[in-house]
């Protein structure tokens, strides 16, 4: 099993959560985060200066069987690029078991 862990821009997580659902993964969890990215320039917006140093994003959490891995990793590319600086980043590892706690399954079937 794989977890992948993936921040993506506010705007995106609509495209993103379809491309995983086109793509059999229906179950995620996701968190509102701000974080501090490498862009150091602001913008300006009807004359306002924003600040970019503190950026709003999405976080993802989705743990998926070996075989889902890769097919879930490239929905979220394809669905969450813009080309653009700040479109966020996808990291993979592995976990070792997981447990479905109303029945205690166990394994990958408790993914299901």
């Amino acid at each position: 099993m794989k977890k992948i862990e993936a921040i993506i821009r506010k705007s995106k997580f609509d495209e993103v959560r379809d491309a995983l659902h086109e793509v059999g993964v229906n179950f995620f969890s996701y968190w509102d985060v701000t974080g501090v990215g490498n862009e150091k320039q602001g913008h300006v917006y009807r004359g306002v200066h924003y600040s970019t140093a503190d950026i709003q994003r999405r976080y993802l959490s989705i743990v998926v069987n070996d075989d889902f891995a890769e097919p879930t990793i490239k929905a979220i590319i394809d669905s969450a690029g813009t080309g653009n600086i700040g479109d966020g980043k996808i990291f993979v590892s592995s976990i070792e078991e997981a447990y479905r706690i109303r029945t205690g399954e166990k394994g990958g079937t408790s993914l299901n």
